[in-house]
């Protein structure tokens, strides 16, 4: 369960957002007041930050900026009812992660929070970079598929496709999770577009007659070997 600290002064919207992210299986702790929110990321422990930019005390910008300080890992959004281009660019500088304006979908603030922690899961579990599918070697550092003395260098996303596949080789991997981890959301559009690159992976891992991506249909998706 991601422990997330919380810094909004609304207190409808706070305690509102408080019960969704609650009710979606995460630890929320709420903060009316940017100095107190600060002194809870200092003496306690989280695995997300949620701030909004006008705040008592102290700003959204200076508490991600002395976050920052302590984490320079630990993702942070921004939620404003400012939408100045110069806010954002502030924003990224400081190296903050996503800036939801408002009023805001709950549902899309959600899939914003699961997308970068499947990033970030993805990037610590890069330490692993190299593959056996079959007869074929798959270098994810390098998007590198291999077999024999043929190689081909995969896309971007058609690497990070079928290292989600390999992590779970011969076990589903959710439909949702590859969408959510690669393309940000889950939708109609990018759902089709995973379909295209599976159809592709597919066609490269075709000559090894042991290895076949199978589909559960409204499921997800099996590397098998």
């Amino acid at each position: 369960m991601a422990r997330i600290l919380l810094v909004e002064d609304d207190t409808s919207m706070g305690f509102l957002l408080v019960d969704f992210l609650e009710t979606n299986g995460f630890d929320v702790k709420l903060y009316k007041d940017g100095i107190k929110g600060l002194e809870a990321f200092k003496n306690h422990s989280f695995d997300f930050c949620i701030l909004d930019v006008m705040l008592p005390g102290m700003d959204g910008f200076s508490i991600a900026e002395n976050i920052r300080q302590v984490d320079k890992r630990i993702p942070i959004i921004f939620l404003t009812a400012r939408s100045m281009k110069e806010d954002k660019i502030k924003g990224f500088n400081l190296g903050v992660d996503d800036y939801v304006t408002k009023p805001f979908d709950e549902d899309e603030l959600l899939l914003r929070i699961k997308a970068i922690l499947n990033r970030l899961q993805l990037q610590e579990e890069d330490q692993e970079t190299e593959f056996t599918i079959g007869q074929y070697t798959f270098d994810s550092s390098n998007q590198m598929l291999t077999l024999g003395d043929d190689s081909k260098r995969l896309t971007q996303k058609e690497s990070d496709v079928l290292k989600m596949l390999c992590k779970s080789m011969n076990n589903i991997v959710r439909r949702e999770d590859i969408l959510v981890a690669i393309w940000g959301e889950n939708d109609y559009f990018h759902g089709r577009s995973l379909d295209v690159f599976i159809a592709k992976l597919r066609k490269y891992l075709k000559d090894d007659t042991s290895v076949n991506i199978e589909n559960v249909p409204k499921v997800g998706f099996v590397l098998n070997t």
